[in-house]
């Protein structure tokens, strides 16, 4: 997969990875980088071609679907948090959670995998996080959601190598965007995780680790899991 020439879309790029991401694919030289948001006229990106798209909404994925025929390189990196817990959050929160990294990460797939297979296969990355192997207290749902994203790329991976799509996981930590704007941690530069994800898509790897946090927690899910949950010891 190389990103000259290619035709990209990526989803939620009014801001955060999302416009970092629209931003690097222009300088790498996409031929054409659709940045889409449910507020289209909030893409104030100078380059791309700004769409509407609400990846909860079928009807406005079906909508873009058509209208971006020609990608080859998608993008899912729309994504919320909501600061719930899985027992005693808002159950309408959860969903919500559930809806916009699961169902609405498929949704999009679903609706833009004939448009790859029709273009020469190309390549899907999913704007996974380390939240998808480990969860917080005030954020279960939130890694719940993510959780399941995983797991949908790695079915999307099985079922679409048959026509040739690339199927990319990124994981990362904490990121400086503003999702993360209240944590106090240290957070990686948007810029380097996004430069890592489109080299790894590059290089064909059907996953990325974006920092050496990452790098870590996957080498430590083999142990027991009360390694990673030392307060219910």
């Amino acid at each position: 997969m190389k990103i000259a020439n290619s035709v990209a879309l990526v989803t939620g790029s009014n801001r955060g990875l999302g416009r970092h991401f629209a931003r690097q694919l222009l300088e790498r030289g996409a031929a054409k980088v659709y940045a889409t948001a449910r507020d289209a006229t909030s893409v104030d990106l100078p380059g791309v071609e700004a769409l509407p798209l609400d990846i909860t909404d079928p009807a406005s994925v079906a909508t873009a679907a058509s209208a971006a025929g020609d990608v080859t390189l998608l993008v899912n990196n729309a994504g919320i948090i909501t600061g719930e817990n899985l027992v005693t959050g808002d159950p309408a929160a959860i969903r919500r959670e559930m809806d916009t990294h699961f169902y609405g990460t498929l949704e999009v797939i679903r609706a833009f995998a004939p448009v790859l297979a029709a273009n020469g296969g190309g390549a899907i990355l999913n704007v996974l996080s380390s939240m998808s192997w480990v969860s917080y207290d005030r954020a279960t749902a939130y890694s719940a959601a993510k959780a399941a994203q995983w797991s949908l790329t790695n079915g999307v991976r099985v079922e679409l190598a048959g026509q040739g799509t690339l199927v990319t996981g990124l994981l990362l930590g904490p990121t400086d965007t503003d999702m993360t704007a209240g944590v106090d941690v240290p957070k990686n530069d948007p810029a380097d995780v996004v430069r890592a994800a489109l080299d790894g898509v590059e290089a064909d790897l059907v996953e990325v680790l974006a920092d050496q946090g990452v790098v870590a927690l996957k080498a430590a899910l083999s142990a027991d899991p009360r390694t990673l949950y030392p307060q219910v010891v």
